[in-house]
């Protein structure tokens, strides 16, 4: 028969201990928790594939924010713009703290497709390849949000 205590709150009730194993170390491997509590955890490679595909284009979302202009230049209702650029903001702050989790599942391929989708997204958004005029790139108004810094 299970115990019953005394919670902090007042309350009794049955407590169930699992006991949960954290990486501390990069580690290799499909069977890993990523995010959300047995996601993918030991559901085979092609969850495990779907995760990493979900983190890839987080971190490419990520820094399409970082680098999109949504907002129309000389916009009459500074109001609505600000208010657009503050949701862009918290979407993006959300994101990079989703990829940050994420990898701090400390598996292997977490970091690297986390890696790869911000390198993918900065050289799509960020970098010189795609500019057609570089005077734009070092101005402060080429995209809605500054950079992220910390």
């Amino acid at each position: 028969m299970a115990s019953t205590s005394q919670s902090t709150n007042g309350t009794s009730g049955m407590h169930h201990h699992k006991m949960m194993m954290m990486h501390m170390t990069f580690f290799w491997g499909i069977n890993a928790e990523i995010l959300f509590s047995r996601w993918p955890g030991r559901r085979g490679a092609g969850m495990y594939a779907l995760a990493l595909a979900f983190v890839f284009v987080l971190a490419f979302l990520v820094e399409w924010l970082s680098h999109c202009r949504l907002i129309k230049p000389g916009s009459s209702n500074n109001v609505m713009a600000g208010v657009v650029q503050t949701l862009l903001h918290a979407t993006r702050v959300g994101l990079a703290y989703l990829v940050m989790l994420a990898v701090m599942s400390f598996n292997g391929g977490v970091f690297l497709v986390a890696v790869a989708g911000h390198t993918l997204g900065f050289l799509l958004f960020g970098s010189r390849v795609f500019k057609k005029n570089t005077e734009t790139l070092f101005d402060g108004n080429a995209s809605d949000l500054p950079p992220m810094s910390c």
